[in-house]
């Protein structure tokens, strides 16, 4: 059985993404593609990379037929996204890949967002998008709100050392690298090649990053009470990957052993050996996570690294795992990619 998709904002990054892996994907056809700008575009046109495949034209949200879909992503931008899906059928699955529905509580999407939210019944009904964590929800659910990209590589270290108990959870940092496509496509003066090639700096620091709210909510969820992280992302001269860098305090064989029990049988995580350290390169364009631990020389102090593709497993592909829970398919269907090398 084939399950007709649309994809809403089909020409940013996150759109193509999914279209590059819903092309493989057995039971899905991409049956509508939107893009406000560039509507009556080719695909082909708007990414010349996708040329060899038969895609409908792009075309306006308002000119789909959303009778004839079964399950919609929304890749548009932040704060747009809640009048959108407010609009929708009813009855119409979604698997949205802004940050429009990943807080629980409004005040809080105030508060990161600046500004209110405009959708507050929508977001009662919003499940978490960190599929290895909230499978059983997302199979039952309508609308799935992916997590940040950032969110999910801190999450995907620290999750299963909080739940244990083995990291002293108030001492927690965070040092994140990310590659510029993590900014979105659009134009923006600090992203040309020359202001940004030949270096890196970090932004938002101080607390002041979005993706701290998911942290908040989720690392405050899984104690019982609050958990607050400090948290420094850096922007480095390369198109896709995320490298955190996680400090912690506690045993670093024990810290290496609760992940390694944790992720045993996640097929898209994969613990390496003690003292092994991951490297973006070796998970490019999958929906693949790797994790490292590495002892200190200072007793009860802890590395552990986590790598993703910010595109593939801290968007596109996490969607599409999503996708397939709630339409009833097995969940690695059309994410088995091998990643790029070189």
């Amino acid at each position: 059985m084939s399950h007709r998709i649309a994809i809403l904002g089909a020409s940013g990054y996150t759109g193509a993404e999914l279209v590059r892996l819903i092309a493989t994907h057995p039971e899905m056809e991409i049956v509508a593609l939107t893009a406000d700008r560039k509507a009556g575009q080719s695909m082909a046109e708007v990414f010349p990379f996708l040329r060899h495949l038969d895609l409908p034209r792009l075309c306006k949200i308002e000119d789909v037929d959303f009778s004839a879909v079964d399950l919609c992503f929304c890749a548009l931008p932040h704060a747009t996204t809640q009048q959108v899906i407010s609009a929708l059928p009813r009855d119409l699955k979604i698997v949205d890949l802004s940050a429009d529905f990943r807080l629980r509580d409004v005040a809080e999407y105030e508060k990161w967002y600046g500004q209110p939210h405009t959708a507050p019944e929508l977001q009662k009904e919003a499940v978490y998008g960190l599929t290895e964590f909230y499978r059983d929800e997302i199979r039952g659910a309508r609308l799935v709100a992916g997590t940040g990209c950032n969110a999910a590589t801190g999450q995907f270290a620290l999750r299963p050392l909080i739940a244990a108990g083995v990291i002293d959870l108030d001492d927690i940092l965070i040092d994140l690298k990310a590659g510029v496509s993590g900014a979105g496509r659009s134009l923006k003066e600090n992203l040309l090649h020359a202001e940004l090639s030949g270096g890196t700096h970090s932004y938002s620091a101080g607390g002041k990053h979005r993706h701290l709210g998911e942290f908040d909510q989720e690392f405050s969820r899984i104690a019982g009470r609050p958990v607050l992280v400090q948290f420094t992302p850096h922007l480095l001269p390369m198109n896709r990957g995320i490298l955190a860098s996680i400090y912690v305090k506690g045993d670093a064989k024990e810290v290496h052993a609760t992940l390694a029990a944790a992720y045993a049988e996640e097929p898209f995580l994969e613990v390496l050996p003690f003292g092994a350290l991951p490297s973006t390169r070796d998970i490019a364009g999958s929906n693949y996570c790797h994790i490292g631990v590495v002892g200190d020389r200072l007793p009860g102090r802890v590395l552990v690294v986590a790598v993703l593709d910010n595109l593939t497993k801290g968007s596109s592909g996490q969607a599409i795992q999503n996708a397939n829970l709630m339409l009833g398919i097995e969940e690695t269907v059309g994410l088995r990619l091998a990643p790029l090398f070189p």
